[in-house]
């Protein structure tokens, strides 16, 4: 959903308490209301994806991949998306406290997201969150998702370029991940690189990603070693991801982008309203699947009429 927003791109201006509540809004939404606040913009800032499993350090990294890109001069925002607390049903919060280092500078914008009903290491309202992000003057979002692993190929459809997070002892997850969110990368990080193991995994990497060029004929993704004491490795992590954005503008059709992405957005919207039809009726799935199917149907149907 794409709200009217309190200042545009063209004059350069962020109302923060306009964005504030904006996205407050969207958190406590029905679809119902989503459907009838959307709008879609013409354009939007650039998307960055950073994926990985847990414990990859993929909050830290961003903060300092985000000091990195405000640097350079441009205006950006972090979501970051974070596990559902099973008592508050809140977002636990904890990458805005890694993120400490950069969260209060003026010149960036940080959301913390509870993932809530989702189970592709996103939130189950983030398309109407990034539609939002759109209307406000940022060049770039930065969006990390939960670190749930294969299941996150779903950030794919929603980002320009993805970035993949795995530390050394990600051996065997690398193993796991080679038929899914490895080969959708477009850039590879090896943090915490000051660790044993290191070297061997990204070599192991680099073979994934010499293949996939030699299948597609198009980027080769980097394989970027990053250390909490090499400040120049952010800056590398940097240049690989401008050099990427240029690649994708330049490369992309952006009719089938859009298309992805509405594509996603449907199917969230479809998964939320589906959801709460369950909570409504919970004695539905006391039948047959077949019963229960069409339980929701119906009131799919009542819903839009």
């Amino acid at each position: 959903m794409a709200v009217a927003a309190a200042a545009s791109k063209a004059d350069g201006q962020l109302d923060r308490r306009a964005l504030g509540r904006a996205l407050s809004r969207i958190a406590n939404t029905s679809v119902e209301e989503a459907l009838d606040g959307m709008r879609e913009t013409a354009g939007g800032a650039s998307r960055i994806g950073i994926t990985g499993p847990p414990g990859a350090g993929k909050s830290t990294l961003i903060g300092r991949l985000a000091r990195q890109r405000l640097d350079s001069g441009a205006a950006v925002a972090v979501v970051a998306i974070d596990p559902t607390s099973p008592h508050t049903h809140g977002a636990i919060l904890g990458d805005r406290i890694r993120m400490d280092g950069v969260a209060d500078d003026p010149r960036l914008f940080i959301r913390s997201l509870a993932s809530r009903g989702a189970n592709d290491g996103l939130a189950d309202n983030i398309a109407d969150v990034l539609a939002t992000l759109d209307g406000y003057p940022f060049d770039e979002v930065i969006l990390e998702t939960v670190g749930v692993g294969q299941a996150e190929y779903a950030v794919r459809a929603l980002v320009d370029t993805l970035v993949l997070v795995l530390i050394p002892e990600s051996g065997d997850q690398v193993q796991a991940m080679k038929a899914g969110t490895l080969e959708m990368a477009d850039i590879y990080v090896v943090n915490k690189a000051d660790l044993p193991g290191a070297e061997r995994i990204a070599s192991e990497i680099r073979a994934v990603a010499r293949l996939r060029r030699r299948l597609t004929s198009d980027w080769e993704p980097p394989v970027i070693m990053t250390a909490a004491d090499r400040p120049d490795d952010i800056a590398a992590l940097h240049d690989a991801i401008s050099r990427h954005l240029a690649f994708a503008r330049a490369s992309r059709n952006i009719d089938e982008v859009r298309r992805l992405r509405r594509e996603y957005h449907v199917k969230s919207l479809l998964m939320r309203t589906v959801t709460d039809i369950l909570a409504e009726n919970p004695r539905a799935v006391d039948c047959s699947p077949r019963e229960a199917f069409e339980l929701v149907v119906a009131r799919l149907r009542e819903r839009r009429r």
